[in-house]
């Protein structure tokens, strides 16, 4: 531990304070330990170090007391990638209008969680039972068609396809209502089919140079030319549900995979297959030139609390920056090296046979 500068991060109780919230999750059931996670562990190896952040008084203290400090290494990437994602506000509606024709719709009773036998017979995790047989579940375009009304699934409505489509990306958002209501919007399923980034489809086509590739530049292309954007969007056929939540915290965030209110600038989306969520990770990376920072550098510690499809690999993050036009800036830009060096609890190190 002694080797990670914890001590130069100036608001490392934020980053306890987003532990303690996960701390209780665990300790209520850890629904993140429902699946194998490489470097897991078990929910048991969490307990201890749980327990004592809920009475931790000096956070420097209880990360360097309660934890192994291990540097990550990717040999399918070296260099580590670090994106931001961030929860996007649109102007919307509870009820169809004109102005607002475009649903975003809550989890279907009949998409489901394929058993361990149906992932292998299918290769999804999530879809639908017909007769008995596990098949894929409606892909966007046809869901975007209308293969989903009628059925009561509408949460609200928006006013394009696009709006609905990177509020889908996010996974969480903010929905601005006639009369000054917000409708905080978190994720709640997904249908299980492959992701397919439309901005790298586009950097292959040539139509946007891959090094100008950001999202606001993918947006810029989107509302020049709609009617090509939305058969580009098909071209993701994975489909996101949301649900309604309550904030009754401003400071936080929208609710992450690991089912607690995520935390702008101290929540991490990670491999989940690699990592538990709860994992302390120091991270050093930086900040995207649009962002103009006087320090760049980004070197602080971060908690896992959410993941997402395009997050593969060992030195792989996604960092939520919460909401507004800063964190959309740094979020849209931000493709940046870096590494990052994991916190596990000691019983988790040592079943997972590091020294």
């Amino acid at each position: 531990m002694s080797a990670i500068p914890l001590e130069g991060d100036k608001d490392l109780t934020l980053a306890l304070a987003a532990f303690q919230r996960q701390a209780h999750e665990i300790l209520d059931g850890g629904a993140g330990f429902a699946r194998l996670v490489s470097f897991g562990g078990t929910r048991a190896d969490w307990l201890a170090a749980c327990r004592a952040a809920l009475t931790a008084q000096d956070a420097l203290t209880f990360f360097t007391t309660n934890f192994k400090a291990y540097r990550v290494h990717d040999e399918e990437n070296a260099k580590g990638l670090f994106t931001g994602y961030y929860e996007p506000e649109v102007a919307g509606s509870r009820s169809q209008t004109a102005e607002f024709p475009v649903p975003l719709y809550r989890k279907p009773d009949d998409l489901v969680t394929f058993t361990e036998q149906e992932h292998r017979l299918t290769g999804l995790r999530y879809g639908r039972r017909d007769g008995g047989r596990a098949l894929p579940y409606i892909e966007r375009r046809e869901i975007e068609r209308g293969a989903l009304s009628g059925r009561g699934l509408e949460i609200c409505w928006v006013k394009t396809w696009a709006e609905a489509f990177f509020l889908q990306i996010q996974g969480s958002g903010r929905v601005l209502l006639p009369g000054g209501e917000v409708l905080r919007l978190s994720y709640a399923a997904k249908s299980g089919l492959p992701y397919t980034g439309i901005g790298g489809v586009l950097a292959a086509r040539g139509t946007i140079p891959r090094e100008q590739m950001s999202m606001q530049s993918l947006k810029a292309w989107m509302n020049v030319n709609p009617d090509d954007a939305r058969h580009l969007m098909w071209q993701n056929k994975s489909f996101v549900f949301f649900r309604e939540i309550t904030v009754t915290d401003e400071a936080l965030g929208a609710v992450g995979a690991a089912r607690v209110h995520l935390t702008p600038g101290r929540s991490l989306a990670v491999d989940r297959s690699n990592w538990m969520f709860g994992t302390p990770v120091w991270l050093e990376t930086s900040y995207p030139p649009e962002a103009q920072r006087t320090e760049p550098d980004i070197k602080r510690l971060m908690i896992a609390q959410d993941t997402g499809s395009a997050i593969r690999g060992f030195a792989r993050g996604d960092l939520y920056w919460g909401w507004g036009e800063d964190a959309a800036v740094i979020a849209g830009h931000m493709k940046s090296p870096g590494r990052m060096t994991v916190l596990l609890p000691h019983a988790v190190a040592k079943t997972v046979g590091l020294p």
